[in-house]
């Protein structure tokens, strides 16, 4: 499964046209919001297809701002990327 949502994302960002029309079609919505959709999607994932560890890093600090956290919080607490990783590593790809 964690594969199959890999090589999803490595095709979202391969094939712009076709998931904004995937996306006109499917969640019927105008072409300008699917498209600003696929921009925001699009950025969230890195080239292998994975989220990003960095990325999620952003997150927690948005988050811990918008929640009056004060406290580090690691990805482990919130996220666990063991089997990401063994797919990344199926499909040969570096994570990180």
């Amino acid at each position: 499964m964690a594969t199959a949502g890999i090589n999803a994302t490595r095709y979202i960002r391969a094939n712009p046209e076709g998931t904004i029309q995937f996306l006109v079609e499917r969640q019927k919505i105008d072409r300008e919001l699917a498209a600003a959709t696929y921009d925001g999607v699009a950025k969230a994932f890195n080239e292998g297809g994975s989220v990003p560890e960095k990325g999620l890093r952003l997150v927690i600090e948005e988050t811990k701002k918008a929640a009056k956290v004060n406290r580090d919080v690691s990805i482990s607490e919130v996220a666990d990327l063991t089997i990401l990783r063994e797919a990344e590593k199926e499909l040969g790809i570096k994570g990180k």
